[in-house]
């Protein structure tokens, strides 16, 4: 039978992809994560995407939040928060367990749950722990739902800052001088733990950068000169994480580099230099992002240098198997050698942070950065690959 002449159905619109930005966190990074996504959600093409802002609260609430960029900005020296933003002071978002479903629901207390409708890809940009370690980046495996960034191995890798510089040194490439003390060593014998350390600078000589090993943005690092700071560093650096790293002072230029997948791909930036700042003893979270102590780029580098720290980038971004994106961090030694430092598999995405200017200098502005990385997420499945 000939269905030519029968009546048909109207066409269905097409809906928009929802994209969920997804900010805040547990971590000592909550503030700096809700200024990335007020950036994000400011630069995200309406008129291609739906979108929904979601905030984790400092205590794992997930709250339905204000589209709102304009409150996500430091004012007056201060960070803002979930709580601020939150549509309410209770009210919380599910995301669904069963990867057939992308439905998002919204829960208040006392009453009926009210779905918000299907999530197509999460924008992750949480720093630190409990969002940028792998965490988040399972439970959405689980949910079946793409997300922008690297997978749980990369997360976890580039979180923690011994495993990262273990697996780079098994791809031959080359890590500063460092000592670990965890958690059970601290707790079994604070003297012996005290005395590797003690023993490292003698090695090593000071100063040495005494940090929380699963942290970012500078949190909790502290540089210390002589012995009589040591004790202090450690407290501080274990406020942050009970598994501390300390390293030893690399002379020479700091250098950035931004890694980006593409089709057929990562390709790193141009890279940027950060210049010593002028009132702080090195480039630390004041530095960053209070002060903002302004990066140079592209970093005044030789043609063969440049070739070099991009290439080396990419290769780091290849060793920890990342997807997305990357910010590579190195240190140019006196000798002209680079040494990496760490990588940040969700870099600041705040407007003064360095990988979007980095790829600003390189050709791809904001707006064309983050539809990239979302069009990357759409294109990729979740399970392994």
């Amino acid at each position: 039978m000939s269905t030519e002449n029968l009546p048909q159905s109207p066409e269905q619109p097409s809906r928009k992809p929802r994209v969920a930005v997804v900010c805040g966190g547990r971590s000592s990074e909550h503030g700096i994560s809700v200024v990335t996504a007020g950036a994000v959600l400011k630069a995200i093409d309406r008129t291609k995407y739906e979108v929904l802002p979601i905030g984790i609260t400092r205590d794992g609430r997930w709250a339905l939040t204000a589209d709102a960029p304009e409150r996500m900005a430091i004012t007056d020296r201060r960070t803002p928060s979930v709580d601020e933003l939150a549509e309410s002071p209770e009210g919380g978002v599910v995301l669904p367990v069963d990867p057939a479903s992308r439905e998002v629901v919204y829960c208040e207390p006392g009453s009926v749950p009210k779905a918000l409708g299907e999530v197509d890809v999460v924008f992750p940009v949480l720093h630190g722990p409990y969002g940028e370690d792998g965490t988040l980046q399972g439970l959405l495996e689980l949910s079946g739902i793409p997300y922008v960034g690297s997978g749980v191995l990369a997360s976890a890798v580039g979180q923690d800052k011994e495993y990262m510089k273990r697996v780079f040194s098994s791809f031959g490439l080359k890590v500063g001088p460092y000592v670990v003390i965890r958690p059970r060593e601290w707790q079994r014998d604070e003297s012996a733990a005290r005395k590797k350390i003690v023993d490292f600078a003698g090695e090593h000589g000071w100063p040495l950068f005494v940090k929380p090993a699963r942290a970012g943005s500078s949190i909790g690092i502290t540089k210390v000169e002589d012995l009589a700071g040591l004790d202090e560093a450690i407290a501080e650096a274990q406020r942050h994480d009970p598994k501390i790293l300390v390293e030893a002072a690399l002379r020479g230029r700091e250098i950035e580099c931004g890694v980006l997948e593409f089709e057929d791909g990562p390709r790193a930036s141009v890279p940027a230099e950060i210049p010593p700042p002028d009132a702080h003893a090195y480039y630390d979270f004041d530095a960053k992002y209070i002060d903002s102590t302004p990066g140079v780029v592209p970093a005044p580098l030789t043609p063969e240098e440049t070739a070099e720290v991009q290439k080396l980038a990419v290769a780091a971004f290849e060793a920890a198997s990342c997807e997305g994106l990357v910010r590579a961090d190195f240190f140019l030694t006196e000798d002209g050698e680079f040494v990496i430092n760490e990588i940040n598999t969700m870099p600041g995405f705040t407007p003064i942070s360095m990988y979007p200017q980095m790829w600003q200098a390189s050709g791809i502005g904001y707006p064309e950065l983050v539809d990239r990385l979302i069009q990357a997420a759409l294109n990729r499945s979740t399970g392994l690959r």
